[in-house]
């Protein structure tokens, strides 16, 4: 009989990750959750962050078992000849890399795209920086509040008057780097799969980040309306903003089209308010929103929950990640799974894409340093008496 087993997407690739912190080792977990084989290359004497960031499970470190997880643990010297000669052994067959180095680290180490092509010309080579590999800026430190502070989304995201706040979602790291390192990884297997040679992929957070300006971007380059805070409908300007509840919880309006809006209206007994939102001046879209903000105070945020629950008004509440968790979304989509460890199982967020004959695969948590590195031994031994 035909096996009729799920394929996992993209368990055709292999890769050696380089990566370290967040952008890199989070979308080459993307790749692994969906069937790539990963192997990542640490130094033995410098520990990555993210395996010493708390909080702990046990000894290892929440960050590192998530972002690490389906992948193999291999320690390398990069600066010891013999280990840039396992790599160059390794290419053959891991033929993607993702790496996080300053641009030139690579080159000095003699494990550059244009080195390794002439070993491997199939090879796929991402690099991942802060300001890419031709900027100024290109051997500048930075981290995601500095790309968030220079592609304007810190400044466009906060309230008039008042200073930034930093974001608890790493906005460039991951939206930024992760995400369009993966994009680049795919179109660049694409590529090859028709032209039968490789490619270097230049990843710059910063320069992903100032893509994600949707509408502040387009809307300043396109018109010349340049974004201020609270002055966009999506930044404050409008009644599309969050709301305090009598008991300190807060709510999230969306209702912008017209349909919801009115729907909303109905529902609070205030259908002169459709008037005000539909009116663009900023006294207006003020006054309504001192309203709503007296509105929303006079109960707690379970009763507005429940006033909503069945509604179509695309108000919500702001939960806490607690919260979140165990909301009936994430849970009937499996977006917490439970992971292999050594000592039993541990909670973790789910690989959000969805297929309909293959399902992402969750083997085990990040491992422990070093921990395939006698399977690394074995396997070029093996390959040697071949």
């Amino acid at each position: 009989m035909p096996d009729t087993s799920p394929v996992l997407p993209l368990q055709s690739l292999k890769i050696l990750d380089f990566s370290t912190l967040l952008p890199g080792p989070y979308g080459s977990m993307l790749l692994a959750d969906l069937g790539a084989n990963v192997l990542h290359i640490e130094s033995p004497n410098r520990p990555d962050l993210a395996r010493v960031t708390p909080p702990f499970v046990g000894k290892i470190t929440a960050l590192h078992a998530y972002i690490n997880r389906n992948k193999k643990s291999v320690t390398l010297d990069l600066k010891q000849p013999d280990a840039v000669k396992t790599v160059k052994q390794l290419i053959m067959e891991y033929d993607i890399i993702i790496e996080q180095f300053r641009p030139g680290v690579m080159t000095r180490l003699g494990l550059d795209y244009e080195q390794l092509k002439i070993v491997n010309p199939q090879l796929i080579y991402c690099s991942i920086t802060g300001y890419g590999q031709s900027s100024p800026y290109q051997q500048r430190a930075g981290h995601d509040i500095n790309y968030l502070a220079l592609t304007g989304i810190a400044d466009a995201s906060r309230r008039k008057d008042q200073p930034p706040t930093p974001a608890s979602v790493q906005i460039a790291d991951v939206a930024g780097g992760s995400l369009h390192s993966v994009i680049g990884i795919l179109a660049a297997v694409v590529a090859r799969q028709t032209t039968g040679l490789g490619q270097h992929i230049d990843i710059s957070m910063a320069d992903c980040a100032f893509a994600l300006n949707a509408l502040a971007g387009s809307g300043f380059l396109g018109a010349g309306i340049e974004p201020k805070p609270e002055q966009q409908i999506l930044n404050g300007g409008s009644f599309y903003d969050y709301y305090q509840t009598r008991d300190g919880r807060y709510l999230a309006l969306g209702c912008l089209e017209p349909k919801f809006l009115q729907s909303f209206c109905q529902l609070i007994d205030k259908p002169e308010l459709m008037t005000l939102a539909n009116n663009p001046q900023p006294a207006a879209q003020q006054q309504m929103k001192a309203i709503l903000t007296g509105l929303f105070l006079t109960e707690d945020l379970a009763y507005w929950q429940q006033r909503f629950a069945t509604e179509d008004v695309c108000i919500d509440p702001v939960l806490t990640v607690a919260e979140a968790c165990e909301h009936p979304h994430f849970k009937s989509r499996q977006m917490v799974v439970e992971v292999d460890t050594n000592e039993g199982k541990q909670r973790q967020m789910a690989c959000p894409i969805k297929f309909s004959n293959a399902k992402a695969h969750y083997q085990h948590i990040g491992r422990t340093l070093g921990a395939d590195n006698q399977w690394l031994t074995d396997k070029l031994n093996s390959s040697i008496h071949e």
